[in-house]
């Protein structure tokens, strides 16, 4: 059997994030040795948080013509991982990116889509996931910052299902073993293991959707 290339994606800090935990994620996923992924060339990349980083290295990487492309992203007000569905045709002017450039208009592509919806099968990444771990949503909006902006750009390079792509938000990893009893009505953040066991196990799932 042909082996399925897998690209994993992730970013580096931010403003505000002097971790990214999606980096750690993207490299952990892909030392990850089960039966399951033997038959996956897989490899990684790391932008930096940046514009002209995701513009100038996307291209680079959907050369090698990958089968499935599974990015990561860090959102801070999240507290689960998050299956994005579409990308949206906005993007923020409040806030710089790492470099300290700072967009000037408020949409990616003027003239374009409101937004570019995904091509994954949503419902069935979500039930895989949840396998693994209870704390996975599906999202229908991926935001207006790099995320979103890496999102749209990659769905823009896609055609029909090559290759097959995929965001996913994931919350800033818990430093708290349980919740405290004055946040009993807030749901805990996931554990970087955990979160780890619903990556893979969205991998498992885009490569089997990526092989009918």
């Amino acid at each position: 059997m042909k082996a399925v290339r897998v690209l994993l994606t992730g970013f580096g800090p931010f403003p505000g994030a002097p971790f990214n935990p999606s980096a750690a994620l993207v490299k952990a996923l892909a030392r990850r040795r089960r039966p399951a992924l033997t038959a996956l060339d897989r490899s990684t990349h790391v932008f930096a948080t940046t514009y002209a980083s995701v513009d100038r290295e996307l291209p680079k990487l959907f050369a090698d013509r990958p089968d499935i492309v599974l990015m990561f992203g860090v959102a801070g007000r999240r507290r689960r991982i998050c299956i994005e569905t579409r990308a949206r045709n906005a993007i923020t002017v409040l806030f710089p990116d790492a470099s300290g450039y700072r967009p000037q208009r408020s949409v990616i592509a003027r003239g374009g889509p409101a937004t570019l919806v995904g091509k994954a099968p949503f419902a069935m990444l979500r039930a895989a996931a949840r396998t693994r771990t209870r704390t996975v949503s599906v999202s229908r909006d991926a935001g207006r910052y790099l995320c979103n902006y890496a999102y749209w750009r990659a769905l823009e390079h896609g055609n029909d299902r090559r290759p097959l792509i995929q965001f996913i938000h994931i919350p800033p990893v818990s430093r708290e073993p349980r919740r405290r009893p004055r946040q009993l009505s807030r749901a805990p953040r996931p554990s970087f293991a955990a979160m780890l066991r619903g990556a893979e196990a969205l991998l498992i799932a885009l490569v089997a959707a990526s092989r009918r």
